[in-house]
């Protein structure tokens, strides 16, 4: 068996295991969504913490042509993992059924989460430097409104699969 299916399987088996109470108020899809998501968003937020705190020293990083404040760089740094693991997952895990080429549902997650990189880096400036609020507690409230508008572009726009089902017993 291939690593990426045996994953598939151990996610798919914890997330099937912990559904059933929940089956009768939400489709699997979205349930699927919201266990891989959440565990996506509290990566990124872990990953955040590390390089913000510890990796930048919440100290400025200075490119000699640009200097970036540490918690964009932070942000920036991050992004790349995130953005990996969150495609892998939404594609093997949540959104199974899309019939939409991965080619296609790849470029279409990268221009999703363009608008999401564009709301995060409004959103933890106007946090951050207007509203003087700690950076991690910037990158949470700012998850929490771009992981609602990620959820529904991605679900009717880069792995639109059509009708919710309930998990078929």
């Amino acid at each position: 068996m291939r690593p990426l299916h045996f994953l598939q399987k151990i996610i798919n088996g914890i997330i099937d295991y912990v559904y059933p109470p929940f089956s009768k108020f939400i489709p699997i899809e979205t349930f699927r969504y919201a266990a891989t998501g959440g565990a996506n968003t509290a990566f990124d937020i872990f990953l955040y913490f590390i390089f913000y705190r510890f990796i930048l020293n919440k100290e400025i990083v200075d490119f000699g042509f640009v200097a970036i404040s540490p918690h964009i760089a932070a942000f920036l740094f991050v992004f790349p993992i995130t953005f990996t693991s969150g495609f892998l997952l939404a594609k093997y895990i949540t959104f199974t059924s899309s019939l939409i080429k991965g080619k296609t549902q790849l470029l279409r997650y990268g221009m999703t989460v363009a608008g999401a990189i564009l709301l995060n880096y409004l959103l933890l400036k106007l946090f951050v430097e207007e509203f003087g609020l700690y950076a991690t507690l910037s990158k949470i409230l700012t998850t929490i409104i771009v992981v609602t508008y990620s959820y529904f572009v991605q679900r009717f726009y880069s792995f639109k699969t059509g009708k919710l089902t309930r998990k078929q017993d």
